[in-house]
């Protein structure tokens, strides 16, 4: 009576298989198979089936996965820190003394927590750029171009309020800078400072507000675009990689043949996460996250930096009116981004790592120029320019302001102008050119800011570092 009334199979394979999936066994025939994966929590994130040449490493690099891994590492060891940490200047620098001596494993969370949030906002970078670099952001799939640069935005946030937890001299002075850049926003600035922080200055009141933001509010928000974004990606359909004469990389014929995502696709993800975690462990378990002194409001370190993925902004701030440096600038780069997938194409590139032939040659020229421009720029303005000096009746918002700025932008309009001249190239092909100029000036001037800016923020040359 009792088998009649509990009618499971008796193959306990089967029975946790039915236990998991809701489901019978994956068949053998594709069909049946189909069905099966069709019900897959999988494809939630994935479509039932994708194009064989897009499962290629060296297309996506998997560099969007990697990122959710990045997210996923985050979440489970910030809960775990989550136990052990007090968000209250007196105790919140103890609490990171006691997890390196008195917690076990726990120098080991707190290093896999640090380092995971370091590297996620460098892989959210290159995930935008090879997006851009393969033609990624057009129809349809602008609006998900914008999720990116957010989702960027929100990355950055989310290291930027995680950055003052520990409570040490590192982390105290470098919001203190970091913090400093949005009082330079006209009419409202000094107040949006103020409700963030807190107060006048970063005190326990902002400690507690950055808490509140890290743990809450920004990991919500991270969620939901995230999700959204995984979701807009399956429906816009993926890109596939073409090489530069248009064929379907990988494939002779323009049929592209497409395999499921099970387990063709899921299996090479499974890899890779396990690769990257194993990776990031043992750099985790050889380099330990940066821990200085106590918090001391008094004693200010010279030179005080803001976080390193700041510094580019705060090297603008030492040629530039604060406005322009920490506002204007910015603003006009973030709005680029914004129009860039709306922008007239006239060369149908999509899948191409770089557009066309020409235009590989046309990005190593803009990376050559920006590599070279930069610095001289930099050298120029700190040892032979003094705009100030030179225009002294002029206020200085113009003579470090508008007139560098109008200067920088002629520079850039020449550039666009004089490379699709010289190389005879589309619109799509300069306007890559420029973007590669621009995002390795910005590298440029972040590594110069982090390596060589010394006592005061004077500029070092190489051989002063070594």
């Amino acid at each position: 009576m009792t088998d009649e009334l509990d009618p499971r199979p008796e193959d306990l394979k089967q029975r946790v298989w039915e236990s998991i999936q809701r489901d019978e066994l994956p068949p053998r025939d594709d069909r049946g198979r189909m069905r099966l994966v069709m019900n897959n929590l999988v494809l939630h994130l994935h479509p039932s089936k994708v194009a064989k040449p897009t499962l290629k490493f060296t297309y996506t690099w998997g560099l969007g996965g990697l990122a959710l891994l990045l997210v996923m590492l985050l979440a489970v060891t910030g809960v775990m820190l989550m136990f052990v940490y007090t968000p209250s200047p007196d105790t919140a620098y103890q609490d990171m003394l006691n997890l390196q001596t008195q917690v076990w494993f726990g120098q080991l969370i707190r290093n896999l927590h640090h380092w995971s949030g370091n590297l996620l906002v460098i892989v959210a970078f290159l995930h935008l750029l090879r997006v851009f670099f393969t033609g990624g952001f057009r129809t349809p799939r602008e609006f998900n171009w914008i999720l990116g640069v957010i989702l960027l935005l929100l990355v950055v946030g989310a290291n930027f309020t995680g950055y003052l937890l520990p409570w040490d001299q590192l982390a105290y002075w470098a919001v203190t800078v970091g913090s400093s850049l949005l009082s330079y926003i006209p009419f409202i600035g000094e107040g949006v400072r103020n409700f963030l922080i807190g107060g006048p200055e970063v005190s326990a009141a902002t400690l507690t507000n950055f808490y509140g933001l890290h743990v809450a509010i920004i990991p919500l928000m991270l969620m939901g675009i995230i999700s959204f974004h995984i979701w807009r990606v399956r429906k816009d359909t993926l890109t596939i990689p073409h090489t530069l004469d248009g064929k379907v990389d990988g494939s002779d014929s323009d049929q592209v043949e497409k395999v499921t995502t099970l387990p063709h696709l899921v299996s090479r993800e499974i890899a890779f996460a396990l690769v990257m975690t194993g990776a990031i462990l043992l750099w985790s378990l050889w380099v330990n996250a940066p821990l200085e002194a106590a918090a001391n409001p008094d004693q200010s370190p010279n030179p005080a930096k803001a976080a390193w993925y700041f510094m580019g902004l705060q090297e603008l701030l030492l040629h530039f009116h604060p406005v322009f440096g920490a506002i204007i600038i910015p603003a006009l780069g973030l709005g680029a981004l914004a129009v860039l997938p709306y922008q007239r194409f006239d060369l149908s590139a999509e899948g191409v790592w770089f557009r066309s032939r020409k235009g590989r040659q046309m990005a190593v020229v803009g990376a050559v120029t920006a590599l070279i421009g930069v610095p001289l720029l930099v050298l120029l303005d700190e040892y032979v320019l003094d705009l100030q000096g030179m225009l002294p009746s002029l206020p200085t918002i113009i003579s470090n302001g508008w007139i560098p700025l109008a200067a920088l932008l002629l520079l850039l309009i020449g550039y666009y102008d004089g490379m699709k001249r010289v190389f005879k190239a589309t619109a799509c092909e300069t306007r890559q050119s420029l973007f590669v100029l621009l995002v390795i000036a910005f590298v440029v001037l972040t590594i110069i800011g982090v390596a060589f800016r010394g006592e005061s923020m004077a500029l070092m040359l190489p051989w002063e570092v070594l």
